[in-house]
């Protein structure tokens, strides 16, 4: 039986916190922030109850390949209908190899690979790289009707943006200017 290693937590109290108690992911370490005022016990109880309540998150937000490829059949027939016998990709899956793009698409043996990265980004933007790949299954090129088919997703525009924030986000950190996180 596997054991699940418990996150290391630091907790930080506050005394201008007053009632609140929140909990982030801070690469490997979970922080928790109490207001001052809070006993040991209270302490370990709110611990223990964000712990908790970030791993339902967690769980939540987990997508799995199978659920990739059920909105690609989606996105396929709501956007890309037109071309549905073209559009038939042979896998669609999460990978954790892509740092530099969003996603990649080989349309000689139709695989899509689409990037871990976005998996906590709003649907409109996953939707959006998605489709984008899709449409290198018609078109493989960054031509003008490549360009017309992504498109027809009404968010194209502001999900480029979403992702192009993102990126100057990254590379701000990556070159060690300050850096407000999305």
């Amino acid at each position: 039986m596997a054991r699940v290693r418990k996150p290391v937590v630091e907790v930080r109290r506050s005394q201008r916190r007053r009632r609140t108690v929140s909990a982030y992911r801070d690469g490997e370490r979970v922080v928790v922030l109490i207001p001052d005022r809070f006993s040991r016990a209270e302490e370990t109880e709110w611990v223990e109850r964000m712990l908790a309540r970030l791993a339902a998150r967690e769980e939540r937000l987990q997508h799995t390949d199978a659920e990739l490829l059920v909105r690609a059949r989606r996105l396929t027939m709501r956007y890309l209908a037109d071309y549905a016998d073209l559009v038939v990709p042979q896998s669609v899956r999460w990978v954790t190899n892509q740092n530099g793009r969003w996603g990649s698409c080989t349309p000689d043996d139709a695989t899509i690979r689409i990037s871990h990265r976005i998996q906590e980004m709003p649907d409109w933007v996953i939707d959006y790289v998605l489709l984008h790949e899709l449409a290198h299954l018609v078109v493989p090129s960054h031509n003008a009707r490549f360009w017309e088919l992504v498109n027809r997703f009404p968010k194209a525009e502001r999900a480029r943006g979403y992702l192009e924030g993102v990126s100057a986000v990254f590379a701000g950190a990556a070159s060690g200017e300050h850096a407000v996180h999305p």
